[in-house]
Formats: structure tokens, C-alpha cells, sequence
């Protein structure tokens, strides 16, 4: 790996990629001025100088670095292991809905079926601090999306991403999460076994190289793939700064369809929503309105609970199901309305709380949690 001139094919694109200083632009002018890598490290100073600083064309004219090297190395030693991947820009296999965006990666690491990338897919996203409600619409839509063929992309953070996952991998499109970090870790970490799931059903896919933290600054280039692997973006719960959001706009950037979930007024968790559906996104109630609105036959049945976490409530309990209605309530409107007083709505909601019929939120909030009606 001491040679100026790199022949490796696969080596060359990853000393490409990781040489400091060649962000994605330049990667492509070297690239469209001199062909395939290797070609560029054969180039010399002289001719790289007109393409790129004179730093960088110092650094590619001149011998591998040694920590590239290893990384070169150690990337060819992951590629031994049955299920790792990585795509670059001239590979066939190459998703071709990233070649539309305006900065499509160098390279692609993957763990999973390589087959996924070129499947129609939709983007599920949401918040990380998602309510139970939004965690099940999150897993019912992808389940039901999934079953009708399509693969659900989303970023494995907590929350809404975590829970479309796991709809979608219930269904026949399976799933597709696109990380932060290099493809051999896993963030957050309480996120492993779903994605050593998504490893062996679906795909998980980075831009980054392998043994890069989690660093602020991946995410939300990130975001750009998770939107540009598909054909819309579902946004299923986000507040009014969530970080969805900007997967949202660069849908938009991107010509892809954006679909939100309208919530209740009153919830801060839904503002995002509510604010892309004033910018034009498309309300959506159920899965069949996204496949509508992508031209795509309508769903099959999904069984009624989909996200597993509510019970049919007791008869003594549906009277103050009734009162506590579909918007977030303090206790002494619900207690008011219900004609009962608090230490015996306390003890009620307590009931439906663990039957995951009721969640309780901030500022001493509760919130009616719907059975799979999506």
C-alpha cells in the first residue's frame, strides 16, 4: 500500500475516499477529470494541481499515508465476512435513486442484503423521544407498507426510526437503516439486537469508514440518504425543532413526496408535523392514503394492534376511555369530565397506563393510545 500509484481497484476508491481534504466535490472533479482512481494517482502533482489544492495534490501524488494504509487494510479484512459489502459510484449495484442527489457518496459500506438498494422504498421518520401513539403508528405504517412491497428506510436512532424498523421487518419489504457511524459499530448501542435483525433480514448502510464514532456532524448528512434511498419521506411524529425535519426539507430538495401524520393540537410533538403539512406535505391517516399518493396498490390486512403494546380496555374502564377522548388532558379536566374523583381516575388510569391503553406525558398530561386503527 506504499505505491503512488494504487492499482487495486477497490483500494484505490477507498485512498480516494479517505484521503484528507477530498470532500465529495472534489472526489467528483478528480474523478470526471481523470476517470476511475486509479488514473488519478497516476496523474502527478503537476496535473492534479489544476483540479485541487496543492496540499491534496500533494497527498495524492505522494506515497499512502500509513494510517490510510491501515485503514485500507482493515476494510479489505471486513470484506471477508459474508453479508459486508461496499458499493462505489461505478459499481452496477450502486442504489440508483442516490445518483440523483445532488452529492452522492463515494462508497457505501453495507451489512445485508445487497438487493434492498434498488427496491422502491419510502423514508419513515420521527423523534426520538417519540410518545407510545407515535411509536405504534410508526410500527403499524411500516408493517402495512412493508407488506405492500415497499422497503422502509430510516436512521436506527430511539424512537420513531427504531420502531419502523421493526414493522417493517415483519413485513416482505423489509428494511433498510442508514447510520452515522462506521458500518461496524452500532449507535446507540441499545439498538443492537434490532440491528443485528436488520443485519441478517434487511441492510444497514453508512458513507463513513469503519471505526468512526458517532460524532454531531454525521446526522444530519446522513439524513440526506435516508431521504434519497426513497421514492417520499413519511414523517410520523416530530416537534417543531426535531431533526426530522431536515430529512423532510432535503426530501423536498430532492423532489421526493413528503407525507406527515397530523397530531393532536395540543401536543408539542406534533407541531413539526403540523408545520410540514402547512408547507405542502401531504396529510396522511393510514397507510393506504401513502400508497395512494405513490400510485401503489392498496395495502392487505394487517392484524389489529400492530405495535403489540394495547389491550381491549375493561368495561368499567371504557367510560373514562370515552372522557379522556383523542387530546392530552390534565387529571382534574379528566376527573371533571368523568364525574369521578381524582384518586379514583388516578387508580383507573394506572390500569389502562399498563394495559398501554393510556400513556402519561410531560406536565402531568395523559394521552389515549389507539389500537392499530392506522
Amino acid at each position: 500500500m506504499d505505491a503512488a500509484c494504487c492499482g487495486d481497484d477497490l483500494a484505490s476508491w477507498l485512498r480516494l475516499a479517505h484521503t484528507p481534504g477530498v470532500g465529495g466535490v472534489a472526489a467528483r472533479a478528480l474523478l470526471t477529470a481523470f476517470g476511475l482512481p486509479e488514473s488519478v494517482f497516476c496523474a502527478g502533482f503537476e496535473a492534479l494541481r489544476h483540479v485541487v489544492s496543492a496540499p491534496v495534490a500533494l497527498a495524492l501524488s505522494g506515497p499512502v499515508p500509513g494510517p490510510t494504509a491501515a485503514l485500507i487494510d482493515t476494510t479489505l479484512a471486513w470484506l471477508q465476512t459474508p453479508g459486508n459489502h461496499v458499493l462505489t459510484l461505478a459499481d452496477a449495484a450502486y442504489p440508483a435513486a442516490l445518483l440523483e442527489i445532488a452529492d452522492p457518496p463515494l462508497l457505501l459500506y453495507m451489512k445485508g442484503r445487497l438487493g434492498l438498494l434498488n427496491r422502491p422504498a419510502l423514508a419513515v421518520v420521527g423523534s426520538r423521544n417519540a410518545s407510545l401513539q407515535g411509536s405504534a403508528n410508526a410500527e403499524h405504517f411500516s408493517h402495512a407498507l412493508s407488506n405492500a412491497g415497499l422497503t422502509i428506510v430510516s436512521g436506527l436512532a430511539q424512537g420513531i426510526d427504531a420502531a419502523a424498523h421493526r414493522g417493517a421487518l415483519r413485513g416482505s419489504g423489509s428494511t433498510i437503516a442508514v447510520i452515522g457511524t462506521g458500518a461496524d459499530l452500532v449507535y446507540p448501542y441499545s439498538n443492537r439486537v434490532l440491528a443485528g435483525l436488520i443485519a441478517e433480514q434487511g441492510c444497514i448502510v453508512s458513507e463513513y469508514a469503519l471505526g468512526l464514532p458517532a460524532l454531531p456532524a454525521n446526522f444530519p448528512r446522513r439524513n440526506r440518504l435516508i431521504s434519497g434511498l426513497a421514492r417520499a419521506v413519511l414523517v410520523v411524529e416530530a416537534a417543531a425543532r426535531s431533526g426530522s425535519l431536515i430529512t423532510a426539507r432535503m426530501a423536498g430538495e430532492q423532489g421526493r413526496d413528503v407525507f406527515a401524520i397530523p397530531g393532536s393540537i395540543h401536543s408539542a410533538l406534533a407541531k413539526g408535523c403540523h408545520g410540514l403539512i402547512k408547507q405542502g406535505a401531504k396529510l396522511v391517516e393510514s397507510a393506504d392514503d401513502v400508497l395512494a399518493e405513490m400510485q401503489l396498490p392498496p395495502s392487505g390486512p394487517v392484524a389489529a394492534g400492530a405495535a403489540g403494546v394495547a389491550r381491549a380496555a375493561p368495561p368499567e374502564q371504557q367510560a373514562l376511555l370515552s372522557a379522556l377522548g383523542h387530546d392530552p388532558v390534565d387529571l382534574d379536566s379528566l376527573a371533571q369530565r368523568a364525574g369521578l374523583d381524582a384518586a379514583g381516575v388516578i387508580a383507573q388510569l394506572l390500569t389502562l397506563e399498563l394495559a398501554g391503553l393510556v400513556e402519561r406525558l410531560p406536565g402531568g398530561l395523559f394521552q389515549r393510545n389507539h389500537q392499530g386503527d392506522n
